[in-house]
């Protein structure tokens, strides 16, 4: 028997789960509002609540898996990328912990975490599949043939998809965090109304600042001619947004799995809770004859869950890292 406790800190959720012999038995997540008056992650204020949150989130999460802290056999905690001082807390903890009970230590690539998400339910994806993840900082494409080994497919040259939703959001003058109100507002709304430029970016690759900058401009001039114009016009807007970086992903994604011929084709990471991806993807499986798989919306975002089970893989290799390991602000998943 194996009882992995898991640690992540990423960025904004200061989350710990426990898992045993591949089970998630328990996956607290402790969210912070305090980013939501400035529109956006401030690091150092979220290192800080980081270190509020951690002990009280490992300990809910031992609780509620019914175990002792003395029965846990390993700490798998996500190594990066990500911001480095919410990093460092959970890295640290991480790190003491195993010392402390002189268990094995274990890194976990935080986007390889996204992706092995699918991992922890039924039904659960066969190798070789193609994994499109998307987050607020990275918009990837994945060959996962393994565990752990993936290749890199494509990904983002500039912005990510998720930066893309939350930046028209804050034009759009939406409270932080302003993804999941574009894709509330976008079930309202004509998804054809309005029309947004597709960038033209070679191979397997995304570009959203191009975007980015034409939905701003589109907004100026409209509002210029009539300053109610979002707020007549908002779940249109979103709709036709949301549409269009949905379309790019989806395009790319298609393209891929017809190159290399693979048809078991996932979703992962923050955007993949998105209900226009979620929805495109399940239609684009059936015109395509894909067997598509998507992540419960509580392992879409950030989670430590999904940091357990990828320990729990690592755990039956034997791979360990040891105490000297430092955070990474940036790690590919290949």
């Amino acid at each position: 028997m194996a009882t992995i406790l898991g640690i992540e800190s990423t960025c904004d959720e200061t989350s710990a789960s426990i898992c045993i012999d591949g089970k998630i038995y328990s996956n607290i997540i402790a969210n912070q509002t305090i980013h939501e008056k400035y529109g956006g992650v401030v690091p150092e204020l979220a290192s800080r609540v980081h270190q509020q949150n951690i002990i009280p989130a490992v300990e809910q999460s031992i609780v509620e898996a019914k175990i002792h802290k003395n029965d846990i056999d390993a700490v798998a905690f996500s190594r990066g990328p990500g911001l480095l001082g919410s990093l460092l807390v959970g890295t640290s903890f991480g790190k003491a912990f195993a010392l402390a009970k002189n268990i094995p230590l274990i890194e976990i690539n935080h986007m390889q975490a996204h992706i092995l998400a699918h991992f922890i339910d039924d039904p659960k994806p066969a190798f070789p599949f193609l994994c499109l993840t998307v987050s607020g900082g990275h918009t990837q494409i994945v060959k996962v043939k393994d565990y752990f080994e993936m290749e890199l497919l494509g990904q983002t040259l500039d912005d990510a998809a998720g930066e893309a939703f939350d930046k028209t959001a804050k034009i759009l003058d939406l409270p932080y965090p302003g993804g999941p109100l574009i894709d509330r507002y976008a079930k309202k709304g004509n998804p054809n109304r309005y029309t947004f430029p597709e960038p033209k970016i070679p191979d397997f690759n995304f570009s959203f600042s191009g975007l980015k900058t034409s939905i701003l401009y589109f907004i100026q001039r409209n509002v210029k001619e009539n300053p109610d114009f979002v707020q007549e016009n908002l779940a249109d807007i979103c709709a036709s947004v949301q549409n269009r970086i949905v379309s790019i992903l989806l395009n790319k994604l298609e393209k891929a799995a017809q190159e290399t011929g693979i048809k078991n084709i996932a979703i992962a990471g923050g955007v993949s809770a998105n209900s226009g991806l979620r929805t495109g993807i399940e239609q684009l499986g059936m015109q395509n004859g894909w067997n598509v798989f998507i992540p419960k919306f509580e392992y879409c975002t950030d989670n430590a869950a999904m940091v357990s089970i990828a320990g729990y893989y690592k755990f039956l290799k034997e791979d360990f890292t040891t105490q000297d390991v430092a955070p990474l602000t940036r790690w590919t998943v290949d």
